[in-house]
């Protein structure tokens, strides 16, 4: 314990270089634990909304476009493609599942997606109020979307035309809430889900869906005909067997007009690319620890040399050379200690900022004050960073002798 006061009070002895020391250490271990937590959210979010998603079908274009508007729903889809198309995915028997998504429109800037009820099933949704729809124009809210815009049960409104806030209201067609989901950590979480037929609803003309009459030969045959012009923007295919991953994407892009999109090659080439920013500031993260252990270096060695009538005299009191040691190297653990704790809080506070100014909140659902277990890391860098920086000073005040301490003194 007097190992430890002692050793707290030489490290403030000089405030303004245990602040410089703490401060430098500190933002280079912010940096540590920005790209840890970032990388961390990163593939959470995107394990957790590409589960169990073999395959992406749509319209011929950018794959990873595709990927990023149908399953993540962070771009615009490349086009739309024929509802018979995809329903003629449902007879091949290497499909287990098909799921059809509907884009177009939004509300304040959330998505209005339209499918079927297998979508929030495939992700395990749970209804916190409520229930599902089960006619055209009923939607069910995700948890993020209800608690930002606070839309209950029985709440009317409109859809705006595209994916972003700004467009054109569909006002002569009005959705009404009858649910809402549990927050699940998943992209249902930030869309608004209803029926398919609600998005054809909306950008049908008005007189389609008013003046037709079943009993009428020519409006029956006039209905069959819209019908068979129906499209979708895409599908997610789930496999019957994981060998059809070889086979079933090459005949989709080779005998049909659409396009088939692997999930995990695309998002490998995205995580890919991230990495290359990553690692530029993995680098300047290590520069900036380069530099704080080059000055705890240098504080500890000075410290040593100014210290030299107080390290005789606690050596002429009885101090072993190893108490001397361990006196600089726990200086150099409470520099590391607190160092941590700034990087910790810097790198969290940082993550915060990045969602805050970017809206990741609403797009990937990352947030700020997360402690995964990677952030081990950080502590035990720091600690290490400090001890080694302090292992030579310390070794000389090791070997430092009585005699000749206090003949410098």
């Amino acid at each position: 314990m007097k190992t430890l006061s002692l050793s707290w009070r030489y490290l403030w002895a000089r405030p303004l270089a245990a602040l410089l020391n703490v401060l430098l250490l500190g933002l280079g271990l912010a940096s540590i634990t920005f790209l840890l937590l970032v990388a961390h959210q990163v593939e959470r979010a995107f394990d957790r909304d590409l589960a169990g998603i073999d395959v992406v079908v749509g319209a011929k274009g950018s794959p990873m476009q595709l990927i990023l508007s149908g399953v993540l729903h962070l771009d615009v889809p490349p086009g739309n493609v024929p509802l018979a198309a995809v329903n003629a995915l449902k007879k091949n028997p290497l499909v287990a599942e098909v799921i059809p998504i509907s884009l177009g429109d939004n509300f304040q800037a959330y998505r209005i997606v339209g499918t079927s009820l297998a979508y929030p099933a495939h992700y395990g949704a749970v209804l916190a109020q409520g229930r599902l729809w089960n006619t055209p124009m009923e939607v069910v809210l995700g948890a993020t979307v209800a608690r930002k815009l606070g839309l209950r049960l029985g709440d009317t409104f409109a859809g705006s035309h595209g994916l972003g806030a700004g467009g054109h209201a569909h006002g002569d067609s009005a959705y009404t809430v009858v649910g809402v989901l549990a927050a699940n950590a998943s992209v249902l979480d930030r869309l608004i889900l209803t029926d398919t037929a609600s998005v054809w609803k909306v950008h049908e003309h008005p007189a389609s869906a008013e003046d037709e009459d079943p009993k009428d030969e020519k409006d029956h045959h006039d209905h069959r005909a819209v019908e068979e012009e129906r499209e979708v923007t895409l599908a997610l295919v789930r496999y019957t067997s994981p060998m059809a991953a070889v086979t079933f994407p090459r005949w989709v892009n080779t005998h049909t007009e659409m396009q088939a999109a692997s999930p995990a090659l695309e998002v490998t080439r995205l995580l890919h690319m991230l990495g290359l920013g990553t690692d530029v500031l993995r680098a300047f993260a290590g520069m900036l620890l380069l530099t704080a252990a080059l000055s705890v270096f240098i504080a500890l060695w000075n410290a040593v040399r100014e210290r030299r009538g107080d390290l005789a005299l606690l050596r002429m009191l009885g101090a072993p050379p190893g108490r001397i040691a361990a006196l600089l190297l726990t200086e150099a653990l409470w520099l590391g200690l607190m160092a941590a704790l700034l990087g910790l809080v810097l790198g969290q506070c940082f993550v915060l900022a990045l969602v805050w100014m970017l809206g990741l909140d609403q797009s990937l659902l990352l947030a700020g004050a997360l402690w995964p277990a990677e952030l081990l890391w950080v502590p035990a860098l720091a600690l290490g960073v400090s001890l080694g920086a302090a292992l030579l000073p310390a070794l000389g005040a090791y070997r430092s002798d009585v005699l000749q301490l206090l003949q410098s003194r």
